[in-house]
């Protein structure tokens, strides 16, 4: 009988229609029903129907999905003073109108009517106060947030920590949170001083929410109002990772790293969070990803990925890991060398405020300006006082402008003097320089052993140009016994990176004479990829195994080709068989 009662009722009052049509819009089968229901009602001027509506439309339940609508509606029944209706409309406010680049696709290109601006902060403390005089909890603790952080036309600091402090009291974690920042970011006191403050963020971050959470690791982190706690820090920023906090996820990747590093495990796990902080836009985590592949720290190392990492830091205008992205177009790791691409990351580290690539930024202009002159336009760089100071890129640069003479006469003897300063601090340039130096006895006492040192500490961090040099070194003995093993794998190195030397070198030691065994299929491949690249000696030995036949069918075309190609580069021998071929064409004639 009751439930029959029920029944009649549910069709007869306004009341009981609207729940019916909610049931209705709730069950799948039957939400377009229970929206048509509900609209009608909303249209009869039912606030409430006018908020459910509104939830309708910006959820796609019962109807296609209408943002514009969905805005309309809310604003509507908020205008007619429905309590969640206003909450809701402040918390629309805070956000980027999605149709406009937002984040969830709330609104189109306009704005329904009584909307003027969005976002629209002073709007949304308008609403939000609203709903928080009408009692409700949520509303209470994002009004007192606004009061306290708003913009100055609402800031109230008294009536935020009275807002923050009822809906605390109500048992709303938002409002135990919110009462927290206020207090935490109080200008006159240092953050943690507030015990009240501490406790109520302790509340807020136990009932679960993220990003109290995450600031509750930061005081346990930094020892903030209570005692320093690394492992309570842990423990509290893995929480808010989980919750999808990304300075949380950032921060504990490092507290993994830091505590982990000498665990696979805990270098996987770290990594996991700190590319899930990157991915969503932490330059940080994405700088700290590059230098972890940078330094072969990272659990599969790898250069490319150094690359991805401080390309995606960069882009987001952080200036050192512009600078580690031009020193690997620099050195050609994970990318081909790349002089111009490494200038460009150097202006770009340069314009953001890195000392360090400003000296590298000048350098790079050094190759331009001829001994004894000054550098375009007339400006004279001064590397001394940073040299002096003990910066070891600017002792680099000072001691390429002192052996180049740049604005000043040639000092190869101090050029010396302040390339070996570089070298020890671990300037891999300057490693490869007074290698040269003290190769051929510029400005110092040659000494081959020294330089062979020099030339393969550079090689050990993939600098193609002292792979070479360092691999001729043992080729020929120099500074030490020959290696003729271990300058064909600095060649290989040097030839991954494009230095098209590298390749001819590598296809004549194929070729046989040296130490390894001889395998001319690959000293004709590795001849073709010289003489593509633009090597003459390379383009000479081509033509010279396709013309015999040497590593495979005798293709005089494409000898004569090649042998062509060399010529026109200089390459005598060259001529030589070209002249050779057209007068066997002639007697064949």
């Amino acid at each position: 009988m009751r439930k029959l009662l029920s029944g009649l009722l549910d069709g007869m009052t306004p009341a009981g229609r609207f729940r019916h049509a909610c049931r209705l819009l709730e069950d799948e089968g039957h939400s377009a029903r229970g929206f048509a229901r509900l609209g009608q009602m909303a249209g009869a001027g039912m606030v409430a129907a006018q908020y459910q509506v509104a939830r309708a439309y910006l959820e796609g339940s019962g109807v296609p999905r209408s943002p514009l609508e969905g805005v309309r509606w809310m604003h509507r029944a908020a205008s007619a003073g429905h309590v969640e209706a206003c909450f809701s409309l402040a918390l629309m406010l805070l956000v980027d109108p999605p149709g406009q680049g937002g984040a969830d696709g709330l609104l189109p290109a306009m704005w329904p009517d009584g909307i003027t601006a969005w976002p629209d902060p002073v709007a949304a403390a308008g609403w939000a106060g609203q709903a928080a005089r009408a009692g409700l909890p949520d509303a209470q603790a994002l009004y007192g947030y606004l009061l306290a952080t708003g913009p100055d036309s609402v800031r109230n600091p008294q009536e935020a920590a009275a807002w923050c402090a009822r809906a605390a009291q109500a048992g709303c974690p938002q409002g135990d949170l919110a009462l927290a920042v206020t207090h935490l970011s109080a200008p006159d006191q240092p953050p943690g001083s507030d015990p009240d403050a501490v406790a109520a963020l302790m509340r807020a971050a136990e009932s679960g929410l993220p990003t109290a959470q995450y600031m509750l690791g930061l005081l346990n982190e930094r020892g903030w109002g209570m005692a320093r706690n690394t492992a309570g820090a842990e423990e509290w920023y893995a929480r808010a990772a989980a919750g999808g906090v990304r300075p949380a996820q950032a921060r504990y990747g490092v507290m993994l790293l830091r505590n982990g590093a000498d665990s696979p495990r805990a270098i996987m796990a770290a990594e996991t969070w700190l590319r899930r902080a990157a991915l969503a836009g932490d330059r940080e985590a994405a700088a700290l990803l590059g230098d972890l592949h940078a330094r072969g720290e990272a659990a599969l190392p790898g250069d490319h990925e150094a690359v991805t990492w401080y390309r995606m830091a960069a882009e987001h205008g952080h200036a050192v890991a512009c600078r580690m992205l031009a020193l690997l177009y620099v050195q050609g790791r994970g990318v081909a060398a790349d002089p111009a691409q490494a200038r460009h990351w150097l202006a770009r580290a340069a314009a953001l405020g890195d000392a360090a690539a400003m000296t590298d930024l000048a350098a790079t202009l050094l190759p331009e300006v001829s001994p004894g002159t000054a550098p375009p336009d007339g400006v004279c760089i001064d590397f001394r006082p940073m040299a002096q100071a003990g910066d070891p890129v600017a002792a680099f640069n000072l001691a390429v402008s002192l052996h180049r003479g740049m604005g000043c006469v040639p000092d190869h003897a101090q050029a010396a003097v302040w390339m070996e300063r570089a070298a020890g601090a671990g300037v891999v340039n300057a490693q490869y320089w007074y290698g040269r130096m003290l190769l051929a006895g510029e400005g110092v006492v040659a000494s081959p052993s020294q330089a062979r040192y020099w030339l393969e500490r550079a090689a050990g961090h993939g600098l193609p140009e002292a792979c070479i040099a360092a691999a001729q070194i043992r080729l020929e003995g120099h500074g030490g016994p020959r290696d003729h093993a271990g300058a064909l794998a600095l060649y290989h190195r040097a030839a991954a990176a494009g230095r098209a030397e590298a390749m001819f070198s590598l296809g004549a030691m194929y070729g046989g004479g040296h130490d390894v065994a001889p395998d001319r299929a690959q000293a004709l491949h590795w001849f073709t990829q010289g003489a593509q690249a633009g090597n003459a000696p390379a383009q000479f030995m081509l033509g010279r195994y396709l013309a015999r036949g040497l590593a495979g069918p005798v293709d005089m075309a494409q000898a004569r080709y090649w042998f062509a190609q060399a010529a026109g580069q200089g390459v005598a021998a060259a001529r030589a068989a070209l002249d050779g071929m057209a007068v066997a064409d002639g007697h064949n004639a």
